[in-house]
């Protein structure tokens, strides 16, 4: 992997072979006893560890010193590598306050400013963005459209430009938005909101943002779509496309890594060491189910309560397609704000094939509701989910099945408040 940042720390050159790569890559059998060895109660802070010392000089000490009889693996830890930076903002919730008022409260708490470079897995970011707080210290895909409505309603136009800039640079730097700004989520991305922040900030700032974003769009879309020129009716599947018919593809989630994931090494191979499936499979499944953010849900299981018989990437899932038509629609709109109605025109009639293809697939009549697709065995599966609004909001249901949707939600979602 070439490295898109350098060092600030002079005790690490920039020209370290382990920079930029994930900390399961970097530190090999190391991380591996480190994680196994339930070093650290979360296995997401040795992930997040800064090293003191070059890669090469920590792992020859270790290959070393781990076989000496009072070797102490985490002594070995804390003498090479500082902890994840912990910001103790003292934060005390003034319970007299609205909810409205404690919350625009929070935003100076969980404001992280232009990254510096470090050696560790951060991924640094150009401008000033939200974390959720707590152990997540980096930006998240996903949860970040949820977080800028909240900006939108405090009037913080700025910010929600900011994280969207940020988020634009990983596109143009990386090729694509990974899962948060970490390396070891290089291998996945997330649902992609990217299309739905645009359009807010539009909202706030004008049409114009619509042009200014339009690459950005495009190079997202392109990430999302990468592998439609290989599927054929003997490989239906490439990365995130899934051909469900000829010369007809949806999407579904992917990771294109099929290892434990660094943060959760050792619950993933303990979960993959339940099953006879191959360990790479159920990996990758479970990173799939990682991009989805449904992290983890029935929907995606053979057996609900079975972990191990986790099926994301057999799933065309309605919330992830509802994303893409959006997506879409809104490079549409972008070239139309531009003026360049060719452009336009071939993204509208995209959105159109997919949102009949979708419609087709994905739709249960029966239920009334939109449902995931197993393309692998050709049928809806048995969970409903609350995926099935997402088609709604992004008006891909005609007005009857809006209808179902709404009392299928009614009647089996929505239940009496507990007490």
């Amino acid at each position: 992997m070439i490295c898109l940042w350098s060092c600030q720390d002079n005790a690490v050159p920039a020209q370290d072979s382990g920079l930029g790569l994930s900390p399961d890559e970097r530190w090999g059998q190391l991380f591996v006893d480190v994680q196994m060895a339930g070093v650290f109660p979360d296995g997401k802070t040795f992930a997040d560890c800064v090293p003191k010392f070059p890669t090469a000089q920590i792992l020859a000490d270790y290959e070393k010193n781990k076989k000496h009889p009072e070797f102490h693996l985490k002594a070995f830890v804390l003498e090479n590598f500082d902890l994840p930076r912990q910001y103790a903002s003292g934060f005390v919730s003034d319970t007299s306050l609205s909810a409205v008022d404690h919350i625009n409260a929070l935003w100076e708490v969980l404001t992280r400013r232009p990254d510096v470079a470090d050696a560790g897995s951060l991924i640094p970011l150009p401008n000033p963005y939200i974390v959720p707080g707590g152990r997540f210290g980096e930006v998240y895909y996903w949860d970040s459209y949820f977080t800028m409505l909240g900006l939108q309603a405090a009037g913080k136009a700025d910010m929600i430009e900011h994280m969207v800039d940020n988020f634009a640079y990983l596109i143009d730097t990386i090729g694509f938005i990974p899962n948060g700004n970490r390396t070891y989520y290089l291998g996945r991305s997330q649902p992609p909101f990217f299309a739905c922040m645009v359009r807010l900030l539009a909202e706030m700032k004008g049409k114009e943002v619509l042009a200014k974003y339009t690459l950005a769009l495009e190079k997202e879309y392109a990430f999302w779509m990468d592998g439609s020129d290989k599927v054929n009716r003997n490989h239906p599947a490439e990365k995130s496309v899934v051909m469900v018919e000829y010369g007809l593809v949806l999407n579904r989630y992917w990771d294109n890594r099929d290892t434990p994931r660094p943060e959760s090494y050792k619950q993933d191979v303990e979960t993959a060491a339940k099953t006879t499936r191959p360990a790479a499979e159920v990996y990758r499944d479970l990173r799939a189910a990682a991009t989805s953010g449904w992290d983890f849900c029935s929907r995606w299981l053979s057996d609900v309560d079975k972990l191990e018989t986790i099926r994301t990437t057999a799933m065309v899932p309605p919330d992830l397609n509802a994303l893409l038509y959006n997506l879409e629609v809104t490079i549409a709109d972008a070239y139309y704000a531009k003026g360049d109605s060719t452009n336009a025109k071939m993204y509208a009639g995209l959105a159109g094939r997919r949102l009949r293809t979708f419609q087709k697939y994905c739709w249960d009549a029966q239920r009334g509701c939109f449902m995931d697709y197993d393309f692998q065995n050709k049928q809806l599966t048995q969970v409903p989910s609350l995926a099935t609004a997402y088609p709604l909001f992004f008006n891909m249901a005609t007005p009857e099945q809006a209808k179902a949707v709404a009392a299928m939600l009614e009647r089996d979602f929505l239940k009496p408040a507990a007490g």
